[in-house]
Order: structure tokens, then sequence, then C-alpha cells
């Protein structure tokens, strides 16, 4: 009773941190799509923002659903959007409530996962507290799950389909009947959010269909579950499918019927030259090696190998050690049963602990194996099925140090260091541009940005009308690249009113000193770390070590 105490104390505690981190904010920026999938389109959309729209989400490359975005950033957007017209704030709309509101929600949904794992534990015999505190104490968690990637939703519907196949009682008697409804919706939710949650869904609905077809002895009740199962995901996915072709296409009833006159037969004629199917064009895109090779090939080993232990460390490292002593041991099975003639082993229906919560974490790295783009964050939705399996009253955490210094790592790391400076540079700049100086006299501001993530323009705050805020997104440009914007820029630098900065990584700053130009103004914003140009171990045990873990926003000098 007491370590059970302790349990939910921490547990508490760490979904405080979990709140109050979102809400600080956390300053790392994990992956460019964390803007660019949701918040940076629906500030374009909602709130007239100069952005950068991904080619996902161009009518002529439709690859993304919009109806989670719209769901999602959409709605916060709308809800700041909102009060500023009522009067109710008169600044809702800033860098700081268009970073931190779409984040704040997701942080609030991500506690679907510690509910799912609640009601999970006891039916795959877990224990619910210590698999609770694993959940909320992982920075995967802290981290990934408070982030707006289209990643994180599909872990929180994994999570939900997981609950929905789970809702059988402990005496064996069927599962409820609006259980099938829900999980066509779900999957079919998860398979229009990413096309990869089939990969996630696989296992879980193998193991849903085998619990109706062994327990229901009435052929018309079985089929009564799987229609209800289908019929639910075509509406579900005609619901998806008719708002993505109305946000891509731009068609409205109102245009149709005021340009054509058109009957209502006419209209539905029309808009079906124009369906999309986002994940069909999601598929084909991914399913090519040669597309994905322009996001960057790795070898297939990379997600069993490297991201898995990134992510959850000797939780992932133990769980292919079962992993492997439970193949040996079905095997011996198979060959054993084989040997009397009974058959196969049932792993799948007849095992409710272990080797089933297994299969849910193998089988989707397995398939998502096969593709040769695999970034760690593919992975958190297996979360889920980890923390069960390491919360197994008969598998102690005998490493609770290690899992303790792991996680702090890697909350340190990802949280705060990589990347660390971009987002604060951002609201700084932010803060620059819409001063009073700057408002009450029209200056021009031109925004290099180099060897830094893609900066999510929507943080500026600058409206689509405005043309006195210019945005360069150099990337990794080389050297003499870099140079020779930047000497173009400066020899076109003639009007008073006129500022050139250039934000640019420490440890890369040299280059931009080889540029012949000079600076007035430096501001070194600390922690930075850029893992594509990382510091070096020599300089920083040197006084010089805050310059290589910062970024710098260089201010060019216009008498130079």
């Amino acid at each position: 009773a007491g370590a059970a105490m302790v349990e939910r104390a921490l547990w508490a505690l760490l979904a405080a941190l979990r709140a109050s981190w979102c809400l600080l904010p956390q300053s790392g920026y994990l992956h460019p799509d964390e803007f660019f999938q949701a918040p940076e389109v629906m500030a374009g959309d909602i709130l007239n923002l100069q952005v950068y729209y991904p080619w996902e989400f161009l009518s002529s490359s439709p690859c993304r659903t919009v109806v989670f975005p719209l769901m999602t950033s959409g709605v916060m957007y709308w809800v700041i959007k909102s009060l500023q017209q009522l009067d109710l704030c008169s600044s809702c709309i800033n860098s700081y409530t268009l970073l931190v509101s779409p984040r704040l929600l997701f942080t609030i949904f991500s506690f679907i996962l510690d509910y799912s794992v609640y009601r999970l534990a006891p039916f795959w015999g877990a224990d619910p507290w210590k698999a609770l505190v694993l959940l909320a104490g992982s920075y995967v968690t802290l981290v990934f799950y408070t982030r707006t990637f289209t990643n994180t939703l599909e872990g929180l519907l994994f999570a939900l389909l997981l609950v929905l196949i789970s809702s059988r009682k402990s005496s064996g008697s069927s599962a409820e009947p609006t259980s099938s409804s829900l999980i066509g919706v779900v999957t079919t939710a998860g398979f229009f959010n990413r096309p990869t949650f089939l990969a996630f869904a696989l296992m879980p609905l193998l193991y849903w269909a085998s619990l109706i077809v062994d327990s229901q002895k009435n052929i018309k009740t079985l089929i009564n579950h799987f229609l209800k199962f289908i019929l639910c995901a075509c509406s579900t996915a005609f619901v998806f499918i008719t708002a993505d072709t109305f946000y891509f296409t731009s068609v409205t009833l109102d245009n149709l019927y005021s340009t054509n006159k058109s009957s209502l037969i006419d209209v539905i004629v029309q808009l079906h030259d124009k369906v999309v199917v986002t994940p069909f064009n999601f598929l084909s895109y991914n399913l090519n090696p040669h597309n994905l090779a322009l996001h960057g090939s790795h070898p297939r080993v990379t997600h069993f190998m490297v991201n898995g232990v990134m992510l959850f460390g000797i939780l992932h490292i133990l769980a292919i050690g079962a992993g492997f002593k439970m193949l040996k041991k079905y095997v011996h099975q198979l060959m054993l049963l084989r040997w009397c003639y009974r058959g196969p082993p049932g792993l799948l229906v007849h095992s409710e602990g272990s080797p089933t919560l297994l299969l849910f974490y193998f089988v989707p790295l397995a398939f998502l194996s096969l593709f040769s783009h695999q970034e760690p964050r593919f992975l958190i939705p297996l979360i889920l099925p980890l923390v069960l399996f390491s919360a197994s009253p008969n598998r102690a955490v005998k490493w609770k140090l290690l899992v303790v210094l792991f996680n702090l790592l890697g909350a340190l790391l990802f949280g705060c260091l990589h990347q660390g400076g971009l987002i604060p540079c951002l609201f700084h700049l932010e803060q620059l541009i819409h001063s009073p100086a700057s408002s009450s006299h029209l200056q021009h501001y031109t925004l290099l940005f180099a060897h830094t993530y893609m900066p999510p323009r929507s943080l500026l705050n600058i409206k689509k009308t405005d043309v006195h805020v210019e945005v360069i997104d150099m990337a990794g440009a080389g050297e003499e690249t870099l140079c020779q914007t930047v000497e173009q820029r400066a020899s076109n630098f003639t009007c008073s009113d006129c500022h050139i900065f250039i934000i640019i990584p420490g440890t890369v700053k040299a280059t931009i000193t080889k540029c012949g130009v000079s600076f007035k103004n430096e501001t070194l914003i600390f922690p930075h770390l850029s893992m594509e140009d990382p510091p070096q171990i020599p300089v920083l045990s040197s006084g010089n070590w805050r310059s290589q873990l910062g970024l710098y926003i260089l201010e060019l000098n216009r008498d130079h």
C-alpha cells in the first residue's frame, strides 16, 4: 500500500511537470513536421499570417488530411482569434500563444495515454501505477506527446484502439456491441491521419477478430460485428474525403450553384471529378524509393537497433531479449505439438499477457522497418504496449536508476538543447518587429536563417498583407552560397530603415566572418545544439563553450 501511494504521488508530480513544461514553454525543436504538418498551415488559413505551406498541403499534391489540423491547431487558433475580436484579450495573438495553444491541446490529449494504461493494465496483467509511472516519466511522453506531430495523434488513436479491443470481460464474455462501430471509426481515422497506422492496427484487429470468432457461435452475430465495422469505417472515410476534397479543391456548393445554375446531381458529378483521397496520395509518394531517398535513407535495421534504443532505452533492449525467449519457446512448442499431431499453439488468442503485448510492439516495428526512411518519432505509438509489458508483476524493474538517468538525459537533450535557440530567437524577433518603435515608423526587416531547422514563419506573427518582413531560409547552404547571398543583400542595403539579421549557430559563425561584412549587434541565445553542425569537444572544454552551444542573431552593419 505504501509503495502504491508513492507511485500515485510520483505520477501526479510527473503529470504536473508535463503540463507546466508545456506552458513554460519547451524550447527544443524536434523536427520541422511538428510545425509544418498543422500549426503553420492553420495559422495561414485561419489567422491570415505569413506562413510557409509545405508541399503536402498544396492542391497539386495533397498528401495530408486537413481534418485533424482543423480539429487541433485550427480550433485553438480560432479561439484566440475570437477572443481578440471580442476585445476580451487585446493581444491574444502573439508568438507565445501561437506556439503554446496547439501544444496545450496536445498535452491535454496526451492524458488519453494515461487513461488507456490505467484501463488496460488489469486486462493485460500489469501493475497500473507502475505502468503509469513508466509512461509519465518517459521523455517520449514529456516531449514528443506534447508536440503537434501526426505521430502523436497516431499514438493516441493506437491507445484508443487497444482499449476498445480489450473491453472484453475477464469472464470471457463477448465484446461490447458498440466496440465494432468504434473500432471501425478509430481505424479509419488513424489511416487518414497517417496510413502507417495500419501497421500498428494490424495485430490489435487480428486479436479482436479472433476473440469474436472464438466467442460467437451464431454466424448472424458474427456477420453483424463485421458489418458494423465496415459500415462505420466507410462512413468515417466519407467524412474525411469530403472535407479534404472541399479544402484542396476550394469548391463550395454556393459557387457551383451560382456559376453553373446546377442541380444537386450536377454538383455531385463535378465534385466526383475532383475527389481527394489523401492516404492514397501519401502511399503512392512514399512507396517510391526515390521519393523516400529525398528525405534520407537509412539501413532497414535502424528502427530495431538505433531508434528503439534512442526512444525507450533499456526497456527496448529488455523487450528484445524477452521477444527472443518467447520466439524460442513458441518454436519449441510448435515442434512438440506437431510431433504429437495436436496442431500449432494458440499464441495470439489464448495468451492474454506478455506474448501478445510483444506482438503489438514488434509487428508494427517490423512493418515500419520495411521502409528506407526511418525516424525515431515514427515509433512513439509503441510506448503503450512497451510500458504495459515492462510493468508486469513478474518483471521487476531492476534498472530503475538507469531508466531515470536515461529519461532525464532525453528530456534535457530533446526538450531543451536540440535546436533550442530557434524558438526563443523567433520570439525575440517577433517582439522586435512589433515593438512600438517599429509600429510608429515603418521599417523593413530581412531575416536570413542559415544552418538551422526550417523556421516556422507563423511565430513572427506577420499578416499576409504586410510586405516589410522578408524571411530567407538558407538551410545548410555551403560557405560560398551563404557568403554570396549575404554580400548581395549587403550591397542592396541602402535604405535607412532597413535591417538585415543573420541567424546562425555558434558552431558555424566563423563562416560569416569570412564574407567580408561586419555586424553592429550580436545577440546570443543559449542553449542551442545543432546535431548537423555539432560543437567540437576541444572547444567545449575551453572558455568559448557558450558560443558553441548558442544561436547568434547578427545585425548587419549598414555603414560598412
